[in-house]
């Protein structure tokens, strides 16, 4: 057994990230400036998108566009039930009714006929996951979208580095990144909306910072803009300078975090087939770079002779932290008792919510922590 335990995730921190923020707070400057303004364009040109808005959290990016969107009671919106429980949570509080589709069984994405089955007249926005590191088939979703005039507000915090059809995902239509610390990049908290749609832009950037109609910091001047006009009422969600700077460096970085992300991956792809009672999950086919976000299995519970939750603490015993990624939003507890959601509503999503694990993946991994993760799993599932 590993005297020393492997956490699920840990951020690949480096002295020059370090240095980076430590100029910021040398500065004098530390709320948004200069490096939250650098961190958006650059931004930009690594995804390929037409403009950013760089935010405190993606929380945050879902709270802003459901309220830029204006949508809010009698309205719908489609979302995976697979998925964090932040985009329901903020399609309830703007009083709007989340309408639950169900998932590929070994991608946990929603398919373009899942999501069509959905659609009603009410529906007023869908929100497509692209899970752990690969991407949901975009194609047949926007055309669908356009043809009834329904907004597409990709997730896509966990695509930081994937490419669907040959092209960055955040490139087209509009998005919302994540760089909490368990993400492919981190600003400690922070997020990212990028959109081809100007006005929407325009309408998060000020919705992100009071409803003011020019940021507090000057873009030309480098500087405190004067005060503004607010041109309606909004919120506190820009980022600081001292996230931009972390975010800059983590950025500079991205492909050689994504490059040990997929050696990693590829090395539980060598090894999981010794252990029957892992199931993997399949690669879509329009994936075609995978940023490895998360490295997720399904237990085989009924081979195994144990839960998943089981599995998962006696890994914990072994040193191998594990991740969960993630129960069913229409199995929590709120939403049974308040929508009266139920098991048999959405059969993929609710077999594999009983049955997911994330495995230990972060860059600072080396191939004989990984080989640790498969021996132990051997371990616990032989006793």
């Amino acid at each position: 057994m590993r005297s020393q335990f492997l956490p699920f995730s840990r951020p690949s921190i480096k002295e020059e990230d370090i240095a980076a923020v430590g100029d910021v707070l040398r500065s004098g400057w530390i709320t948004a400036g200069q490096n939250t303004a650098r961190f958006e364009q650059e931004f930009c040109q690594y995804v390929g998108c037409a403009g950013a808005v760089a935010l405190s959290s993606a929380t945050a990016g879902m709270h802003l566009v459901l309220r830029a969107l204006g949508i809010g009671p009698g309205d719908e919106v489609i979302t995976p039930s697979m998925t964090w429980v932040s985009t329901v949570n903020h399609i309830v509080l703007a009083g709007a009714s989340p309408v639950f589709v169900d998932i590929e069984k070994d991608t946990l994405m929603v398919s373009p006929d899942s999501v069509e089955k959905c659609l009603s007249s009410k529906t007023r926005m869908i929100v497509p996951v692209h899970f752990a590191g690969a991407s949901v088939h975009m194609a047949p979703i926007r055309k669908m979208a356009d043809q009834k005039g329904v907004p597409v507000i990709e997730d896509t915090a966990h695509a930081l580095g994937t490419h669907y059809l040959g092209r960055p995902v955040g490139s087209e239509g509009s998005s919302i990144f994540s760089f909490h610390p368990i993400k492919n990049i981190t600003t400690g908290e922070g997020g990212m909306f990028c959109s081809d749609d100007e006005d929407l832009l325009k309408h998060i950037k000020r919705l992100k910072f009071h409803g003011l109609g020019v940021d507090a910091y000057d873009r030309q001047t480098q500087g405190r803009s004067p005060q503004a006009q607010v041109l309606e009422p909004g919120y506190k969600y820009n980022m600081t300078d001292i996230a931009a700077a972390l975010g800059l460096s983590q950025l500079g970085r991205i492909n050689q975090l994504n490059k040990k992300r997929a050696e990693l991956a590829m090395r539980y792809r060598e090894r999981l087939p010794e252990i029957d009672e892992i199931i993997p999950l399949s690669d879509p086919p329009h994936t075609t770079r995978h940023a490895w976000h998360l490295f997720i299995v399904r237990l085989d519970i009924d081979r195994a002779g144990l839960t998943r939750d089981d599995f998962m603490h006696e890994l914990k015993k072994k040193n191998i932290g594990t991740g969960l990624h993630f129960r069913a939003v229409h199995l929590q507890k709120y939403y049974t008792e308040s929508m009266g959601t139920h098991y048999g509503m959405l059969p993929n999503t609710e077999w594999n919510s009983d049955r997911i694990c994330s495995l230990p993946l972060f860059p600072d991994m080396t191939i004989e922590d990984v080989d640790d993760v498969v021996e132990a799993i051997k371990t616990v599932l032989k006793r």
